[in-house]
C-alpha cells in the first residue's frame, strides 16, 4: 500500500470521528452509553463511506524461476523399424525424457509423428508415412520464444513440402539426432512413378519414370512393366558414378474398360540389401465416356479460368469455354452448361438449354442483366437494386445433397453481386447462406434444385477465383475447392434419380493412402438421417475374408476408416441396420509401402535443417553430445519472472453490508428511543 493511501486513511478517521463526536458528544452535559453507541455507529458508517471512497488496496509481488522449453519430437513411422533402430530411438528417448540435469533446466514435452503430430504416450512406429515439415511448423508455432526441438529421425520424409529449408518461428534450433549411420550401401531405386489416375479406352497413356542409383562402380539393369503376367514394356538402362538417374517415358494402350493393374520392375543388383524400392505397383481406371462441360461467358474475368482449372482437375471432365453465339451453333452434347453472368445475348442459349433438357448453373455478378433474367427463368425472382455488395459465404450444416466437408468457408472472401433480395418459386437446396458484416441474412449465396428433371444451380456473386486463391493460401494446394466444385459439377451433370443411400470412395487406393468411404444416408422424404445406424459388410475377393465395421456419423455425414486393410480387391454392401436401403462397390489396394523404400538415412538435410536453424546434428550413437551441448548452450537460461497480485483491502460488498447495519442500527436506536 502507497504512504499516500495510508495518510488517505488517517484523515478519513479523524474526519469520520469529528462527525461522529460533533453529533453527538458536541455540547453534551452528560454522557450516555447510548450516545456513545451511537457515536461509534455514526463513526463507522462515516469512515465505512469514506473508505469506499479511498478504496485502499494491497499489493503482493511473487517471483517465480520459468524453465525453457525442451520438445522431443520421434518419427513413428514404419521405415525406423525397416532401418532396424526402433529399439535404439526408444532407449535413446527414454534416456533424454528421463535426464534429471535436462529435467532441472528444461521443461520437457514428448510428441511423435507420421502423417500427424501427436502427444507422444507410446510408440510402435506404425505410421505409414512422415511429415517432418508439418512437424517442425506445428512445433513452432506451439512453442513461443526460444525452445529447442529434438527431432529423433532418419528424415525420409513421404508427404510435405521441403522440411530442410524451414525456418522457425522465434528462432528456435531444431537439434536432430539421426536414426542410422553414415554407412551408405549400393542401391538402385525407383524413386518416383509419374502416371495418370484415368484414361481413356483405346487411348495411350503417358508414363514417367525416375530411377535413382547409389553407388561407385558401373551397373547395368532393365525395366520392366506388366499387366498381369504380359509384358508390356522394356527397357535396358545403365548407371555409374557419375550418372545416378535416369528418366524413363513411354505411353501404354489402355485397351480395357475398369481399373487396370499394373506392375513396374527395375531388375535388382546382385546381393542388393533393400529389393522393396524396385518393384511399384499402379493401377489406372480406363473410361469409356467423359462429362463434357460448356462454360458460356460474353465476358472475359478470373473467375472463368478458376472454374476451367478445378473442373479439369478431374481427367474425366472437360470444360470449353464459350462466347452464346458459338454455343448456341454446337452440335457437341454437354452435360452441363455453365451461364456466367447472363445478358440479352443469352436469348439462344436460354432456349437451347432448355430444348435439350440440359442441366445448368448460372453464375451472377455486378454486370449481370437481372431483368433478362428474371423474364427468362421462372425458378426465382432477383429483386433489382442497382447497387452491389459483397456477401461473404457461411455452410449451411443442414444441406444433405451430396458432402461439403473440404473446405473452411467462414475464412473465404465474399464474392460480389447485386444487393437486394432472391425469392425462390421452387424448392430449392441452400448450400451456402449470405453474410453482410457478420449478419446472417438467410438468402441464398449458392444453391441447388431441380426442375422437369432439369438440375441447376445458382451462385449469387463473382470473384470465386479468389476462393481457389484462398484455399491455396491455407492448405498449399488447389485441391480442396477442385473436389468442391467437383461434388457440384457431379451432382449436376447427373441424370440419374436421387437415391436414399450414396456413397463416396475411389476406386483405388495406394497402399499408403487413408482409405476413407463415406455416406449419406436419407429417410422417405429426402431429408438426411443423422440417427440411422450403418454398417460396411467388408470382402477379400481372393480370400473371401469378410469383415464388418459400423459407420460413424462425422459432420452431416457418416464415414468409416479402412485404412491398413492388407492390399488386394475388395467388394463391400453398405446397408442400414434392416438392411432395406443399401449400396454396393468395390475397390482395389495396390501393394505399395512407401516406408519400406528407403535404405539410408537423409543425413544431408538433417544436418541441413540444423544448420538453417541454427542447431546441430548428431548420430544416434552420440546422443550424450546433444545432451551436454544443451545443458551448457546459454541460450537456453531459465528467466525470472514476478507476478505482481493487487487487492482491495476490504472487499466493497462487506463494507456496504458494514455500512448499511451500522446506520440501520443508528436509525432504529434513534427511533426507539424518540430521538426521530
Amino acid at each position: 500500500m502507497q504512504g499516500i493511501t495510508v495518510l488517505y486513511i488517517i484523515i478519513a478517521g479523524i474526519a469520520a470521528l469529528l462527525v461522529a463526536l460533533f453529533q453527538y458528544l458536541y455540547k453534551t452535559v452528560k454522557l450516555s452509553k447510548r450516545q456513545i453507541v451511537l457515536c461509534f455507529l455514526r463513526f463507522c458508517s462515516v469512515f465505512g463511506a469514506l473508505l469506499l471512497l479511498i478504496n485502499p488496496k494491497f499489493s503482493s509481488e511473487t517471483f517465480y524461476t520459468e524453465k525453457a522449453n525442451l520438445v522431443l519430437a520421434v518419427d513413428n513411422s514404419k521405415s525406423i523399424q525397416y532401418l532396424d533402430k526402433d529399439d535404439d530411438v526408444k532407449m535413446i528417448l527414454n534416456e533424454l525424457k528421463n535426464d534429471e540435469a535436462l529435467n532441472d533446466k528444461f521443461n520437457i514435452s514428448t510428441f511423435k509423428f507420421g502423417t500427424d503430430l501427436q502427444e507422444l504416450d507410446s510408440l510402435q512406429f506404425s505410421s505409414r508415412q512422415s511429415n517432418i515439415s508439418q512437424t517442425i511448423s506445428k512445433l513452432s508455432k506451439l512453442y513461443t520464444g526460444i525452445a529447442p526441438i529434438v527431432l529423433i529421425s532418419d528424415g525420409n520424409q513421404t508427404v510435405g513440402t521441403d522440411y530442410q529449408y524451414l525456418k522457425t518461428k522465434d528462432n528456435q534450433p531444431v537439434y536432430t539426432l539421426i536414426a542410422g549411420d553414415s554407412t551408405t550401401y549400393v542401391d538402385l531405386s525407383i524413386a518416383q512413378l509419374n502416371v495418370n489416375r484415368y484414361a481413356f479406352l483405346n487411348n495411350r497413356f503417358p508414363i514417367e519414370v525416375i530411377l535413382n542409383y547409389n553407388g561407385s562402380a558401373s551397373i547395368a539393369s532393365k525395366i520392366n512393366i506388366y499387366r498381369g503376367n504380359t509384358l508390356l514394356y522394356s527397357k535396358a538402362v545403365s548407371f555409374s558414378k557419375e550418372k545416378t538417374s535416369e528418366i524413363i517415358k513411354t505411353t501404354l494402350l489402355a485397351n480395357k474398360v475398369g481399373v487396370q493393374p499394373y506392375r513396374l520392375e527395375l531388375q535388382p543388383l546382385e546381393n542388393e540389401k533393400n529389393t522393396a524400392n524396385n518393384i511399384k505397383n499402379f493401377a489406372v481406371e480406363v473410361i469409356d465416356q467423359k462429362t463434357n462441360v460448356a462454360l458460356v461467358s460474353d465476358i472475359s474475368h478470373p473467375d472463368l479460368g478458376a472454374i476451367k482449372k478445378a473442373v479439369e482437375s478431374n481427367q474425366q471432365r472437360s470444360l470449353d469455354i464459350l462466347k452464346p453465339e458459338k454455343y448456341s451453333s454446337q452440335n457437341k452434347d454437354y452435360q452441363l452448361v455453365i451461364l456466367y453472368q447472363p445478358n440479352t445475348n443469352f436469348n439462344e442459349v436460354f432456349n437451347k438449354v432448355n430444348q435439350l433438357k440440359s442441366n445448368f448453373w448460372i453464375i451472377t455478378g455486378t454486370i449481370t442483366d437481372y431483368s433478362f433474367l428474371n423474364n427468362k427463368q421462372s425458378a426465382y425472382k432477383h429483386i433489382i437494386t442497382n447497387q452491389t455488395e459483397d456477401f461473404v459465404p457461411v455452410l449451411n450444416q443442414g444441406y444433405s445433397i451430396f458432402i461439403t466437408d473440404e473446405l473452411e468457408f467462414q475464412n473465404y472472401p465474399p464474392l460480389t453481386s447485386e444487393f437486394g433480395n432472391l425469392e425462390f418459386t421452387v424448392p430449392h437446396d441452400i448450400l451456402l447462406y449470405k453474410t453482410i458484416n457478420g449478419i446472417e441474412t438467410g438468402q441464398s449465396l449458392i444453391s441447388t434444385f431441380e426442375i422437369n428433371e432439369q438440375r441447376q444451380a445458382l451462385i449469387s456473386g463473382e470473384g470465386i477465383w479468389r476462393w481457389r486463391a484462398q484455399c491455396y493460401i491455407d492448405s498449399g494446394s488447389f485441391e480442396d475447392f477442385d473436389a468442391f466444385i467437383g461434388k457440384l459439377v457431379q451432382y449436376t451433370s447427373s441424370k440419374q434419380q436421387r437415391r436414399r443411400l450414396n456413397i463416396d470412395y475411389k476406386s483405388f487406393y495406394d497402399g499408403n493412402d487413408n482409405i476413407i468411404i463415406s455416406a449419406q444416408y436419407f429417410n422417405q422424404s429426402f431429408e438426411f438421417d443423422p440417427n440411422e445406424s450403418l454398417t460396411i459388410r467388408l470382402t477379400n475377393t481372393s480370400t473371401s475374408k469378410v469383415q464388418q465395421y459400423p459407420l460413424l456419423l462425422n459432420n452431416g455425414y457418416y464415414d468409416v476408416d479402412l485404412s491398413g486393410i492388407e492390399p488386394g480387391n475388395y467388394s463391400f454392401v453398405l446397408s442400414n441396420n434392416s438392411r432395406s436401403v443399401s449400396a454396393s462397390g468395390s475397390f482395389e489396394v495396390l501393394d505399395f509401402d512407401i516406408e519400406q523404400q528407403f535404405l539410408n538415412p537423409a543425413i544431408t538435410k538433417l544436418q541441413f535443417l540444423s544448420e538453417n536453424t541454427n542447431g546441430s546434428s548428431y548420430f544416434l550413437s552420440n546422443y550424450n553430445q546433444i545432451k551436454n551441448d544443451l545443458l551448457s548452450d546459454t541460450r537456453f537460461i531459465s528467466i525470472q519472472k514476478s507476478s505482481k497480485n493487487i487487492v482491495p483491502l476490504i472487499d466493497w460488498k462487506y463494507l456496504l453490508l458494514i455500512i448499511a447495519v451500522c446506520l440501520s442500527a443508528e436509525w432504529f436506536i434513534r427511533k426507539y428511543n424518540g430521538l426521530i
